[in-house]
């Protein structure tokens, strides 16, 4: 595959000083971040012995392409793979006979509600405003592991929108008892009724496009294979990982002038874990 860097040819900013600001060696945020790049070896090595391939995918793709690594204030790291591939890594992570590791989705726990899975550490737990939060079976840092399938806008966020709207409620319900069944109850409307039909929808799709698998959310992250395959592969906190072809491409689609930092304001109400938030600003 070929090797792109873009870091050090769009970077008009100090990223020393960035790093220095958030997320310091022996940061809290720092500490994290490096626990999530070694546990994406462990799913690497998965894929790689499997022939499954993936690529950097949202803000860890962002802060690949733009500050070489880990977005400074980011805490999540985010990949990507298509819909078949990914059922395949799904099946292979929910038998990991491991201590340390598990992998999180709605099949492993009735509260987990997301139609992404997270690899995730079984100890620990991070902070968060999530009303789910405190439901959750297991509460350690993790990483997002996205599914992309072949539809169009409308389908994509019409199954978000219905599968937010019907699930929020649930949230507020404290019963387990009466909880959990809700929230398979939904599950089964919308991933057994509402998708499917919506999948249908979904092929009326003269540009090819890909979203996120149907229910997932974030809607307008488009995707186009002439621009993700072959992959290629770019420097990530000095590990070569595969990313997109065109990063440029997606990441302009996706964020706009991706090259630009945000606000001061718009990065603190990017950081929610408490922890991390307390460490930078001094805030309780």
């Amino acid at each position: 595959m070929p090797n792109i860097t873009l870091w050090n040819m769009v970077a008009n900013f100090d990223n020393e000083a960035l790093r220095a600001k958030y997320n310091p060696d022996g940061s809290c945020l720092r500490r994290d971040q490096m626990e999530l790049l070694k546990m994406l070896r462990v799913v690497t090595d998965i894929c790689d012995a499997n022939g499954i391939q993936w690529w950097l995918s949202s803000g860890t793709l962002l802060g690949a392409a733009r500050h070489g690594g880990f977005i400074p204030w980011d805490d999540d790291l985010d990949i990507v793979l298509l819909r078949r591939d990914c059922k395949r890594l799904e099946r292979i992570l929910e038998r990991l006979d491991s201590n340390e590791y598990v992998y999180h989705s709605m099949r492993t726990d009735v509260d987990y509600v997301n139609a992404f899975g997270k690899f995730r550490k079984r100890e620990g737990c991070i902070t968060t405003s999530s009303r789910r939060y405190d439901y959750y079976k297991w509460r350690g840092i993790g990483f997002d592991i996205f599914a992309i399938e072949e539809t169009n806008y409308f389908a994509a966020r019409a199954a978000t929108v219905i599968y937010n709207n019907l699930q929020h409620p649930t949230s507020y319900i404290r019963w387990g008892w009466l909880r959990k069944p809700l929230i398979r109850l939904v599950q089964g409307l919308c991933f057994g009724v509402v998708n499917p039909i919506l999948r249908l929808v979904g092929r009326i799709n003269p540009r090819k496009e890909y979203h996120y698998t149907l229910g997932t959310g974030w809607a307008r992250h488009t995707f186009f294979m002439k621009d993700a395959l072959p992959l290629a592969t770019t420097q990530f906190e000095g590990v070569e990982l595969p990313v997109p072809r065109d990063m440029d491409a997606y990441l302009t689609n996706v964020y706009g002038d991706w090259r630009k930092l945000p606000t001061d304001d718009a990065i603190r109400k990017c950081i929610h874990c408490k922890e991390y938030i307390e460490e930078i600003y001094g805030e309780k």
